[in-house]
Protein backbone atom coordinates (compact mmCIF):
# COMPACT_ATOMS: atom_id res chain seq x y z
CA UNK A 1 0.00 0.00 0.00
CA UNK A 2 1.27 3.46 -0.93
CA UNK A 3 0.83 6.17 1.69
CA UNK A 4 1.44 8.74 -1.05
CA UNK A 5 0.18 8.96 -4.62
CA UNK A 6 1.95 11.04 -7.27
CA UNK A 7 -0.57 12.61 -9.66
CA UNK A 8 -0.22 14.34 -13.04
CA UNK A 9 -3.17 16.27 -14.51
CA UNK A 10 -3.01 17.08 -18.22
CA UNK A 11 -4.95 20.28 -18.96
CA UNK A 12 -4.91 20.46 -22.74
CA UNK A 13 -6.46 21.75 -25.94
CA UNK A 14 -8.42 19.08 -27.83
CA UNK A 15 -8.67 18.66 -31.60
CA UNK A 16 -12.34 18.43 -32.55
CA UNK A 17 -13.44 14.87 -33.36
CA UNK A 18 -9.88 13.87 -34.24
CA UNK A 19 -8.75 10.89 -32.14
CA UNK A 20 -5.52 10.38 -34.10
CA UNK A 21 -4.32 13.93 -33.52
CA UNK A 22 -5.38 13.96 -29.88
CA UNK A 23 -3.65 10.68 -29.14
CA UNK A 24 -0.46 11.98 -30.76
CA UNK A 25 -0.51 15.17 -28.67
CA UNK A 26 -1.28 13.36 -25.43
CA UNK A 27 1.36 10.71 -26.10
CA UNK A 28 4.03 13.39 -26.33
CA UNK A 29 2.82 14.95 -23.09
CA UNK A 30 2.55 11.62 -21.28
CA UNK A 31 6.06 10.59 -22.28
CA UNK A 32 7.41 13.83 -20.76
CA UNK A 33 5.95 13.03 -17.33
CA UNK A 34 8.41 11.80 -14.65
CA UNK A 35 8.62 8.05 -14.18
CA UNK A 36 7.73 8.18 -10.47
CA UNK A 37 4.17 9.25 -11.34
CA UNK A 38 1.46 6.86 -10.16
CA UNK A 39 -1.56 8.26 -12.00
CA UNK A 40 -2.02 10.44 -15.10
CA UNK A 41 -5.44 12.00 -15.65
CA UNK A 42 -6.85 13.31 -18.95
CA UNK A 43 -10.06 15.36 -19.49
CA UNK A 44 -13.54 14.21 -20.50
CA UNK A 45 -13.78 12.84 -24.06
CA UNK A 46 -10.06 13.54 -24.39
CA UNK A 47 -9.73 11.97 -27.83
CA UNK A 48 -12.64 13.81 -29.51
CA UNK A 49 -13.79 16.79 -27.49
CA UNK A 50 -17.30 16.94 -25.99
CA UNK A 51 -19.27 15.96 -29.07
CA UNK A 52 -22.70 14.42 -29.53
CA UNK A 53 -21.58 12.89 -32.83
CA UNK A 54 -21.19 9.48 -31.22
CA UNK A 55 -22.17 7.49 -34.29
CA UNK A 56 -19.15 8.81 -36.20
CA UNK A 57 -16.45 8.86 -33.54
CA UNK A 58 -17.35 6.17 -30.99
CA UNK A 59 -14.92 3.32 -30.42
CA UNK A 60 -15.34 -0.09 -28.83
CA UNK A 61 -13.49 -1.54 -25.87
CA UNK A 62 -11.30 -3.28 -28.47
CA UNK A 63 -10.59 -0.03 -30.32
CA UNK A 64 -7.47 2.01 -31.00
CA UNK A 65 -7.76 4.36 -28.01
CA UNK A 66 -8.07 1.50 -25.51
CA UNK A 67 -5.03 -0.25 -26.98
CA UNK A 68 -3.14 3.06 -26.92
CA UNK A 69 -3.96 3.63 -23.25
CA UNK A 70 -2.85 0.12 -22.34
CA UNK A 71 0.41 0.51 -24.23
CA UNK A 72 1.28 3.82 -22.55
CA UNK A 73 0.23 2.65 -19.08
CA UNK A 74 2.58 -0.30 -19.44
CA UNK A 75 5.45 1.82 -20.81
CA UNK A 76 5.10 4.43 -18.04
CA UNK A 77 4.31 1.85 -15.35
CA UNK A 78 1.46 4.01 -14.10
CA UNK A 79 -2.31 4.23 -14.39
CA UNK A 80 -3.92 6.53 -16.97
CA UNK A 81 -7.51 7.78 -16.68
CA UNK A 82 -9.95 9.83 -18.74
CA UNK A 83 -13.27 9.48 -20.56
CA UNK A 84 -14.02 8.50 -24.16
CA UNK A 85 -17.10 7.70 -26.24
CA UNK A 86 -17.65 3.95 -26.23
CA UNK A 87 -20.17 1.88 -28.18
CA UNK A 88 -21.13 -1.16 -26.13
CA UNK A 89 -23.68 -3.49 -27.76
CA UNK A 90 -26.07 -0.99 -29.37
CA UNK A 91 -25.67 1.78 -26.79
CA UNK A 92 -23.26 4.70 -26.53
CA UNK A 93 -21.61 5.68 -23.24
CA UNK A 94 -19.53 8.59 -22.01
CA UNK A 95 -17.19 6.15 -20.30
CA UNK A 96 -14.52 6.91 -17.73
CA UNK A 97 -11.61 4.51 -18.15
CA UNK A 98 -8.95 3.76 -15.54
CA UNK A 99 -6.20 1.75 -17.20
CA UNK A 100 -3.66 0.11 -14.91
CA UNK A 101 -0.04 -0.74 -15.86
CA UNK A 102 -0.94 -4.42 -16.20
CA UNK A 103 -3.50 -3.55 -18.89
CA UNK A 104 -6.57 -4.17 -16.75
CA UNK A 105 -9.36 -1.61 -17.05
CA UNK A 106 -11.88 -0.26 -14.59
CA UNK A 107 -14.80 1.66 -16.08
CA UNK A 108 -17.51 4.04 -14.95
CA UNK A 109 -20.29 5.27 -17.22
CA UNK A 110 -21.36 8.89 -16.69
CA UNK A 111 -24.57 8.97 -14.67
CA UNK A 112 -25.82 12.54 -14.97
CA UNK A 113 -26.12 13.26 -18.68
CA UNK A 114 -25.98 16.93 -19.69
CA UNK A 115 -29.48 17.77 -20.88
CA UNK A 116 -28.54 21.27 -22.12
CA UNK A 117 -26.45 19.56 -24.82
CA UNK A 118 -29.07 16.80 -25.28
CA UNK A 119 -26.50 14.26 -24.13
CA UNK A 120 -29.34 12.05 -22.87
CA UNK A 121 -30.66 11.71 -26.45
CA UNK A 122 -27.39 10.15 -27.62
CA UNK A 123 -25.87 8.41 -24.62
CA UNK A 124 -27.07 5.88 -22.09
CA UNK A 125 -26.60 6.80 -18.43
CA UNK A 126 -24.66 4.55 -16.11
CA UNK A 127 -26.31 3.55 -12.84
CA UNK A 128 -23.45 1.86 -11.01
CA UNK A 129 -21.38 3.35 -8.22
CA UNK A 130 -17.74 2.46 -8.93
CA UNK A 131 -14.84 2.45 -6.49
CA UNK A 132 -11.41 1.78 -7.98
CA UNK A 133 -8.71 0.31 -5.74
CA UNK A 134 -5.20 1.24 -6.83
CA UNK A 135 -2.01 1.00 -4.80
CA UNK A 136 -4.03 0.88 -1.59
CA UNK A 137 -6.09 3.97 -2.49
CA UNK A 138 -9.85 3.97 -3.03
CA UNK A 139 -10.82 6.27 -5.91
CA UNK A 140 -14.36 7.20 -6.95
CA UNK A 141 -14.61 8.32 -10.62
CA UNK A 142 -17.13 10.89 -11.85
CA UNK A 143 -17.64 12.75 -15.13
CA UNK A 144 -18.33 16.48 -15.52
CA UNK A 145 -22.08 17.10 -14.94
CA UNK A 146 -22.03 14.53 -12.10
CA UNK A 147 -20.36 17.31 -10.10
CA UNK A 148 -23.63 19.21 -9.71
CA UNK A 149 -25.32 16.30 -7.89
CA UNK A 150 -23.82 15.77 -4.42
CA UNK A 151 -25.87 12.68 -3.52
CA UNK A 152 -24.23 10.73 -6.35
CA UNK A 153 -20.80 11.58 -4.91
CA UNK A 154 -21.62 11.08 -1.22
CA UNK A 155 -18.84 9.25 0.60
CA UNK A 156 -20.68 6.26 2.01
CA UNK A 157 -17.89 3.82 1.06
CA UNK A 158 -14.89 5.47 2.72
CA UNK A 159 -13.13 6.41 -0.50
CA UNK A 160 -9.94 8.50 -0.43
CA UNK A 161 -10.17 10.38 -3.72
CA UNK A 162 -13.11 11.79 -5.66
CA UNK A 163 -12.05 12.24 -9.28
CA UNK A 164 -13.82 14.33 -11.93
CA UNK A 165 -12.86 14.60 -15.60
CA UNK A 166 -14.65 17.33 -17.49
CA UNK A 167 -15.34 19.61 -20.40
CA UNK A 168 -16.63 22.48 -18.26
CA UNK A 169 -17.09 25.76 -20.19
CA UNK A 170 -15.68 29.13 -19.18
CA UNK A 171 -19.02 30.94 -18.52
CA UNK A 172 -19.82 28.51 -15.67
CA UNK A 173 -16.32 27.95 -14.31
CA UNK A 174 -17.15 29.61 -10.99
CA UNK A 175 -19.54 26.74 -10.30
CA UNK A 176 -16.76 24.27 -11.15
CA UNK A 177 -14.37 25.93 -8.71
CA UNK A 178 -16.94 26.12 -5.93
CA UNK A 179 -18.38 22.63 -6.27
CA UNK A 180 -15.02 20.85 -6.43
CA UNK A 181 -14.03 22.48 -3.17
CA UNK A 182 -17.39 21.68 -1.60
CA UNK A 183 -17.17 18.02 -2.61
CA UNK A 184 -13.77 17.72 -0.90
CA UNK A 185 -15.04 19.27 2.33
CA UNK A 186 -18.36 17.43 2.58
CA UNK A 187 -16.84 14.03 1.73
CA UNK A 188 -13.61 14.51 3.69
CA UNK A 189 -11.58 13.25 0.76
CA UNK A 190 -9.21 14.61 -1.82
CA UNK A 191 -11.18 15.99 -4.75
CA UNK A 192 -9.55 16.23 -8.18
CA UNK A 193 -11.00 17.97 -11.23
CA UNK A 194 -9.36 17.83 -14.67
CA UNK A 195 -10.76 20.20 -17.29
CA UNK A 196 -9.70 21.12 -20.82
CA UNK A 197 -8.77 24.48 -22.35
CA UNK A 198 -9.38 26.11 -25.74
CA UNK A 199 -12.29 26.23 -28.20
CA UNK A 200 -14.28 23.24 -29.35
CA UNK A 201 -15.92 22.60 -32.71
CA UNK A 202 -19.14 24.26 -31.57
CA UNK A 203 -17.36 27.47 -30.53
CA UNK A 204 -17.55 26.88 -26.78
CA UNK A 205 -14.55 28.12 -24.78
CA UNK A 206 -12.92 26.24 -21.92
CA UNK A 207 -10.44 27.80 -19.51
CA UNK A 208 -9.23 24.90 -17.42
CA UNK A 209 -9.16 25.57 -13.67
CA UNK A 210 -8.09 21.97 -13.09
CA UNK A 211 -7.64 21.58 -9.36
CA UNK A 212 -6.93 19.35 -6.39
CA UNK A 213 -8.43 20.06 -2.97
CA UNK A 214 -7.53 18.28 0.26
CA UNK A 215 -9.89 17.00 2.97
CA UNK A 216 -10.28 20.50 4.42
CA UNK A 217 -10.86 22.17 1.05
CA UNK A 218 -7.38 23.64 0.70
CA UNK A 219 -5.81 23.77 -2.74
CA UNK A 220 -3.01 21.24 -3.14
CA UNK A 221 -1.65 22.92 -6.26
CA UNK A 222 0.75 25.82 -5.77
CA UNK A 223 -0.96 27.86 -8.49
CA UNK A 224 -4.75 28.01 -8.67
CA UNK A 225 -6.59 28.69 -10.93
CA UNK A 226 -4.58 27.74 -14.01
CA UNK A 227 -6.04 28.70 -17.39
CA UNK A 228 -3.26 27.74 -19.80
CA UNK A 229 -2.32 24.41 -21.33
CA UNK A 230 -0.25 22.73 -18.64
CA UNK A 231 0.71 19.48 -16.92
CA UNK A 232 0.03 19.85 -13.20
CA UNK A 233 1.70 17.75 -10.53
CA UNK A 234 0.81 16.93 -6.95
CA UNK A 235 1.39 14.30 -4.27
CA UNK A 236 -1.53 13.04 -2.22
CA UNK A 237 -0.86 11.90 1.35
CA UNK A 238 -2.95 9.15 2.97
CA UNK A 239 -1.93 10.26 6.49
CA UNK A 240 -3.60 13.65 5.83
CA UNK A 241 -6.91 11.84 5.27
CA UNK A 242 -6.55 9.52 8.23
CA UNK A 243 -5.42 12.16 10.72
CA UNK A 244 -8.09 14.67 9.70
CA UNK A 245 -10.92 12.13 9.80
CA UNK A 246 -9.75 10.96 13.24
CA UNK A 247 -9.62 14.50 14.57
CA UNK A 248 -12.82 15.60 12.84
CA UNK A 249 -15.06 12.51 12.50
CA UNK A 250 -17.80 14.33 10.56
CA UNK A 251 -18.50 11.40 8.22
CA UNK A 252 -19.64 9.36 11.21
CA UNK A 253 -22.51 11.81 11.73
CA UNK A 254 -23.86 11.49 8.20
CA UNK A 255 -27.28 9.99 7.51
CA UNK A 256 -27.38 6.38 6.37
CA UNK A 257 -29.00 5.98 2.98
CA UNK A 258 -28.79 4.05 -0.26
CA UNK A 259 -28.77 5.65 -3.67
CA UNK A 260 -31.53 4.47 -5.98
CA UNK A 261 -30.62 5.55 -9.53
CA UNK A 262 -33.41 7.17 -11.53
Amino acid sequence: MNTTLNIALIQSHLAWENPIQNRAVFEQKIKSIPNDTDLIILPEMFNTGFTMNAVEVAETMDGDTIAWLQKLAKEKDCAIAGSVIIKDAEAYFNRFLFVKPDGSIKKYDKHQLFTLAKEQEVFTAGNDEVIITYKGWKIKPQVCYDLRFPVWARNTSGYDVLLYVASWPKPRVNAWDTLLKARAIENMSYCIGVNRVGLDGKGYEYNGHSAIYDVLGNSVLQENPIEREEILYATLDKTHIENTRKKLPFLEDADNFRITPK
